[in-house]
């Protein structure tokens, strides 16, 4: 049904049947033999770039020759034992750019091995088991709190918990998984993974989830500190970007995390409202995330404005390329002016831009397109912590996580870097070690 105040944002737009093609798995499982035939493209390289290219630093070459050896759950192991959430790594990370980007065979074929598929049929092998292959430490007495049960603080509780330590993971929301759960696109983790992927990690013992306690609301750093002997913030990013035009608030305007969120929770896909003709103002993987969605929900016309040249896209060549095949206009060197309508977004009106060399600019010329949607995706930003020194607009760390406060530690969206699941565990997997020597005293 539409809502009055916006006529062209409607449910429905497909039946069912269309929808579940449209949302299916981006990328199929391999069968054993597709993996054996994938894994024999490996030269299984000494000094491999690949290693290098990830930032959990996985032995690549080891897991796939353990593949083609017929050991799957092995290679699942030897994930694991770098990257606890190598299974949905293995489904998002943009491996075009990070291992497979690097892989002998693509810059000599311009065809990498199929390195995140097979780290997917591993993983998937392994957590297929009934038993978790991670056991305990001897209990420390220590007890952690850890913030934010997303990618960061996941993989740091689990770590802390192998080493013995007892851990509270305090989420905001009604359940875990940060970014993983509630900000990609449907169609990269389907048949509800990512709380599959908790239940599964969760499963090593000593840690306990508890929801709806956000810091600075229903719990505190002074409580946290007076409480425990140790705290890991794994904070996301909670505030979103605004545009500061005129009809930034007209109805149709909304936060394309937020959308993202509501889509991947909905229970019935064809209950979900899109407009007509939806334009998303953004160059990242979350502008990709919306748009493509929006057309597989039913979307007419959906067109991605970035400001800068299409090469400086924050969203991989994948991603574009992904986005362009289902349909999605992107269209570079374009800035939001204002969006026009009457109480609802009819159009949104944009300036071209170009730069001289001195920055950014607009042209002063302009053009309009129609809009009864229009999704911001022009970044998030971090609610500011008190008591901590901040970089930027995030915490200011040093070595494994350290921030200016003792006792407190903090990775993944919340510290300088890149946000990226991968990256968040890498960070939240090295704090819990630096955690670990100084409980112990080592």
């Amino acid at each position: 049904m539409a809502d009055p105040l916006t006529p062209g944002i409607t449910a429905g737009r497909l039946p069912a049947a269309a929808l579940a093609e449209n949302f299916a798995d981006l990328h199929a499982p391999l069968d054993p033999h597709e993996a054996s035939v994938a894994a024999d493209r490996c030269y299984f390289c000494y000094d491999a770039p690949c290693v290098t290219a990830c930032p959990t630093e996985i032995d690549i070459p080891l897991f796939i020759r353990q593949i083609a050896t017929g050991q799957a759950e092995a290679a699942g192991r030897t994930i694991f034992d770098q990257n606890v959430l190598g299974g949905m790594c293995a489904r998002v990370c943009p491996t075009e750019d990070l291992c497979e980007g690097a892989c002998v065979r693509e810059i000599a074929e311009g065809k990498p091995v199929e390195i995140g598929r097979l780290q997917r049929h591993a993983t998937d092998a392994l957590m297929a088991r009934q038993s978790h292959p991670y056991a305990r430490a001897a209990e420390t007495g220590k007890r952690v709190a850890v913030v934010g049960a997303g990618p960061a603080g996941l993989a740091c509780a689990h770590r802390l918990a192998m080493k013995g330590h007892d851990v509270v993971v305090y989420e905001a929301r009604e359940k875990p998984g940060g970014l993983n759960e509630f900000g990609i696109a449907a169609y990269k983790s389907v048949e509800d993974f990512a709380q599959r992927e908790v239940a599964w990690l969760v499963q090593v013992g000593g840690i306990t989830l508890d929801y709806g306690k956000a810091l600075g609301r229903e719990i505190t750093l002074d409580g946290l500190k007076a409480e425990y002997d140790a705290v890991f913030l794994g904070l996301g990013l909670g505030d979103v970007n605004a545009l500061g035009i005129p009809g930034d608030d007209r109805d149709g305007v909304e936060d394309a995390v937020r959308f993202i969120a509501d889509l991947r929770q909905a229970s019935d896909l064809a209950s979900l409202p899109v407009g007509r003709n939806v334009v998303v103002i953004g160059g990242g993987m979350t502008a990709i995330d919306a748009a493509v969605q929006s057309k597989l929900l039913g979307a007419e016309t959906v067109t991605i404005a970035y400001r800068r040249s299409q090469d400086r896209m924050g969203a991989s060549e994948f991603e574009q390329d992904l986005a362009t095949s289902k349909g999605v206009r992107i269209l570079c060197n374009v800035q939001p002016k204002a969006v026009h309508g009457n109480g609802a977004a009819v159009e949104l009106e944009l300036e071209y831009t170009a730069d001289d060399g001195s920055g950014l600019k607009g042209t002063g010329e302009s053009l309009r397109l129609q809009a009864d949607q229009v999704f911001r995706a022009i970044g998030q930003t971090l609610v500011p912590v008190a008591g901590l020194e901040m970089e930027g607009r995030k915490i200011r760390v040093t070595g494994a996580g350290r921030t200016s406060e003792a006792g407190i530690w903090a990775g993944g969206d919340c510290t300088p870097g890149e946000d990226l699941t991968v990256v968040a565990v890498a960070e939240g997997r090295d704090a819990a070690e630096d955690i670990h020597s100084a409980l112990s005293g080592a």
